[in-house]
């Protein structure tokens, strides 16, 4: 059962709604807010190419232990105003709970000592691996798999984790056929039905674990969705307008982490993200011109404009010229942040969240739905529905609205190849009916060619 039913946006006024800055800012057990008034930055590192297995996890451990180091050195000597450091496990940490549990504690374990050695507060962003999306995994929700993940959630919270977060894939197999074929029909029951439904039941267990645990149940991303979309985008494989359209479609089911009862600040992969600050007042994590590492993007700079935290996605353990790639990273988050928090001190938030949105949302659609204002818009016809099958539909032809007024005013550029997607999906929208149930099972039988796809996983 969710726990809370967003019917407004919280944000009334555009002033208002920076970056920097929540309604409902969050706190960790050792004191550090984020969503306060300051941009923190959040440290996303994984290892470099390496067998992870029982023989080589002193080695592993040995590799967690020095990227603290060096990168705690670091954001000790910039002074940083303190950080979130993201465990994103790799999939042998999660199949085997017990090795991520030992990651978390060498990771806090360097985290504590520069605490209490300079007074450098840190946190720890825990987010498991979505094993579930392996093909021998029996069910969404119950299993070795759904069991492995939950393991990890409250033992690495009793480890020292602070924040809980995954990037889940419910409705991921039925959303990849959809994107590929840009089906829009196939990304409404991903989206809106499938991942709707492992949402609720994902999100319900994980903030209880959270209360139980004493942590904060953060958020989810839809990474696995919109950002497959935008890579794709990028590389020519599918229209951008199309990737903007799936983009606004996913906060949609992010949102649902809240409604269970998740603070934030949500994933930062996720950068539908603004749309949950503006439906919810919780902070964010995004990420933009610093996740280069990981991969390129249309949004390197709107990205930040309402950022509470600011990541670089995931960068690999390895040398680069300037030192090791993850302390690099983090002298890049925090100079990003100390201009911000800067600009916010002087008074020029707005100021400095307008320059960070407007120097990308002309040049592409994707970055266009991350406007400040037309997030804002778009949220508000959202919370208009109920349900989330309609409330998924409801964002798709918001958005077209928005793109197609913001083509006609000049405000975004769309290329004249892509403009007719939007009439052409537009139309496939309105062809689908406001019934939730006869929709599942029109698309159950359609879906049924999907070899990934099992209804009877999602109880269907």
């Amino acid at each position: 059962m969710l726990k809370k039913s967003f019917k407004d946006v919280c944000y009334k006024d555009l002033n208002s709604f920076v970056y920097g800055k929540s309604l409902y800012p969050v706190k960790t057990k050792n004191g550090l807010e984020i969503g306060g008034g300051v941009v923190l930055p959040e440290l996303n590192f994984t290892l470099p190419t390496m067998e992870v297995s029982q023989e080589t996890m002193p080695k592993v451990l040995t590799q967690y232990t020095e990227i603290m180091e060096d990168a705690c050195k670091r954001a000790h000597e910039l002074k940083a105003l303190g950080y979130i450091a993201e465990i994103e496990m790799l999939p042998p940490a999660t199949y085997n709970p017990k090795w991520g549990v030992e990651i978390v504690k060498v990771v806090r374990e360097v985290i504590d000592k520069y605490e209490s050695n300079y007074g450098l507060k840190g946190s720890i962003r825990l987010t498991p691996v979505d094993i579930r999306e392996d093909q021998k995994s029996p069910h969404m929700w119950r299993g070795e798999y759904w069991d492995a993940i939950m393991e990890l959630f409250e033992e690495g919270a009793k480890a020292g984790s602070d924040f809980l977060s995954i990037e889940s894939i419910g409705g991921k197999d039925i959303h990849d056929e959809a994107i590929m074929y840009c089906d829009i029909k196939k990304a409404l029951f991903g989206l809106g039905v499938l991942g709707a439904k492992d949402m609720t039941k994902l999100w319900t267990k994980i903030v209880s674990i959270a209360d139980k645990t004493n942590t904060i149940a953060a958020g989810d991303t839809a990474c696995g969705f919109a950002n497959t979309a935008m890579v794709l985008a990028d590389k020519g494989y599918v229209p951008k307008v199309f990737s903007a359209i799936i983009r606004v479609m996913s906060a949609v089911r992010s949102l649902i982490a809240f409604e269970a009862g998740a603070q934030g600040p949500d994933k930062d992969c996720g950068y539908e993200g603004v749309y949950i600050k503006a439906i919810t007042g919780c902070p964010i994590s995004m990420e933009g011109k610093t996740s280069a590492v990981a991969h390129l993007s249309p949004v390197g700079n709107i990205a930040a404009a309402l950022a509470d935290v600011w990541s670089n996605e995931s960068v690999q353990n390895i040398k680069l010229l300037g030192g090791m790639a993850p302390t690099v990273s983090m002298e890049q988050l925090i100079y990003d942040c100390r201009l911000m928090n800067l600009a916010a001190e002087r008074g020029h938030s707005q100021l400095m969240r307008d320059l960070l949105a407007d120097s990308d949302s002309k040049y592409d659609p994707q970055a266009y739905v991350l406007r400040p204002d037309i997030v804002l818009n778009i949220s508000k016809e959202i919370v208009k529905e109920e349900g989330h099958f309609l409330r998924t539909k409801r964002a798709a032809l918001a958005t077209i609205k928005e793109l197609k007024e913001g083509l006609a005013a000049g405000k975004v550029i769309i290329e004249n190849r892509e403009v007719p997607w939007l009439d052409r999906v537009e139309q496939q929208l309105n062809a689908i009916g406001d019934d939730e149930n006869a929709f599942i099972k029109e698309m159950i039988q359609e879906c049924a060619i999907i070899t990934k796809f099992d209804p009877k996983k999602y109880d269907l």
